[in-house]
């Protein structure tokens, strides 16, 4: 599991609108993505279908492991879907888990970005929290309904709130009939709302971030009930593959994100699963206790020898223990066994790298390069491309792999720098020379601003290069 950015000026946007752009929500800052080759071809693998029943192409939603422990889930603009790793930990069964990411798809499918709608209906973010107000006199709670709406100076709250849970009542819809398409039951929908429930009546502040962006309330839960009750799946239960995937999510990511020893507590050595073991060998890692883990890991090959996560983490441990030229064997195993998982090939890249071997840099540079064909956006294999091309000293390369990171974080105008740099030093005419002028074009700028520049740097040369007159 690393803590990659595959996109972070997509992940901050994302972030802001975390809870449909509530105030209440963590800032962006305090979250991070992170990125888990396992568990997202394992969720990935769970929502195409659903996905290709509510007319969405499956590879064009963006799915983000957010490290969050808040309750929440979101879906905003460019198709990004959002699922905190505390929603995913307290759902109990897959189906609870696939129940969400269709409701937060159906968003998407439905094109509901409430920062526009509330916008439109002459809101501003910050004014979610007063309709909610509204919500909690509904609710049973008048009280606390009454002091954010008597607070309130605005006179749209309740507008919005129609509008909100018009939204969420789509989503339902939209989600439980993409489900009953693809052949999966619509009940884990309706049990993680109904687990929840008691959320209606419950202050803002105590809320869960889900739910004061995705109110509930007992028609809504109705509503929904029967739609799904009368679905031909309904009654589906998880195939046991299923479920052990499920465990196997929530055990990897309590093993990296809790500490080890509530890890090992949790996942004590009297539980034989194959979810537990593999918990506990990341514990021990986390703990400092390579061998045991190796040890642990080495067991779990044993039995899954063509396993691809097995033997990265096994790369994982014997690099993070400064030992990069071990990890090769593990990471170019994994790369072998997953061809198509560019985050194997950047490992695999990175212990090349470290291990500070002339010899190895041709081959890193190639693994980065397929990994970046495959995931453009990766910022990461970005950087270790352009660490890569300079410790080769090809300094036009390396400013033109820097350019791409920027490019891939957002950051146009780094970007456009390390792109007019990289210009400069490569070949005219070249792929390489070409992409550059590319980014330095998507910054807005134009061939009469390139030549304009060109000419300025031309007369700074000359005046440098002309000699003092006597």
């Amino acid at each position: 599991m690393n803590w990659l950015s595959r996109n972070a000026a997509r992940l901050l946007g994302a972030a802001t609108a975390v809870s449909l752009a509530l105030t209440a929500a963590s800032p962006a800052s305090a979250q991070s993505a992170i990125r888990d080759t396992e568990i997202e071809t394992i969720i990935h693998d769970w929502s195409a279908p659903v996905f290709t029943a509510m007319g969405l192409e499956p590879d064009e939603v963006e799915i983000l492991l957010i490290n969050e422990a808040d309750l929440n889930a979101f879906a905003t603009r460019g198709r990004i879907m959002g699922l905190n790793t505390g929603l995913i930990l307290r759902t109990r069964n897959p189906n609870e888990l696939l129940g969400v990411i269709a409701h937060e798809g159906a968003h998407i499918k439905n094109r509901h970005t409430l920062r526009d709608g509330a916008q439109g209906a002459g809101m501003q973010p910050m004014l979610m929290t007063m309709a909610l107000g509204a919500l909690a006199i509904a609710a049973g709670a008048p009280d606390a309904g009454a002091v954010l709406l008597g607070n309130s100076q605005y006179f749209g709250t309740l507008s919005a709130l129609r509008y909100m849970t018009h939204q969420e009542g789509e989503a339902d819809s939209t989600g439980a009939r993409a489900l009953e398409r693809a052949g999966e039951s619509g009940r884990g929908l309706l049990t993680f709302f109904e687990n929840f429930r008691s959320q209606e009546v419950f202050s803002d502040a105590r809320r869960f971030p889900y739910f004061r962006s995705h109110p509930l309330s007992s028609a809504r839960i109705e509503n929904l009930r029967r739609l799904v009750s009368e679905q031909s799946n309904y009654g589906k239960a998880d195939s046991p593959e299923r479920m052990a995937q499920h465990a196997l999510i929530r055990a990897k990511i309590h093993a990296f994100l809790d500490a080890p020893n509530t890890t090992l507590r949790t996942y004590p050595e009297t539980d034989t699963t194959l979810p537990a073991r593999y918990a506990r060998a990341i514990a021990w890692y986390r703990d400092g206790q390579t061998d045991r883990a190796l040890e642990a890991v080495d067991a779990l090959l044993g039995e899954q020898p063509d396993n691809p996560y097995f033997w990265e983490l096994k790369g994982q441990i014997l690099f993070e223990e400064g030992r990069p030229g071990d990890a090769i064997a593990a990471h170019q195993r994994s790369v072998e066994i997953l061809p198509m998982a560019p985050l194997l090939r950047i490992n695999l890249a990175h212990a090349m790298i470290e291990t500070q071997e002339a010899a190895r840099l041709d081959e890193a540079i190639d693994q980065l390069k397929r990994a970046t064909a495959l995931e453009r956006d990766n910022s990461m294999g970005w950087r270790l491309l352009s660490q890569a091309y300079a410790s080769k000293g090809m300094e036009g390369e390396a400013r033109l792999a820097s350019a791409e990171m920027y490019f891939a974080l957002g950051a146009q105008q780094q970007a456009t720098q390390f792109a007019l740099r990289a210009r400069d030093m490569l070949q005219p005419g070249t792929a390489e020379w070409t992409r550059a002028m590319d980014i330095v074009f998507a910054s807005g700028a134009t061939q009469n601003d390139v030549d304009d520049l060109d000419r300025r740097n031309q007369r700074n040369r000359s005046v440098i290069a002309a000699p003092a007159s006597s």
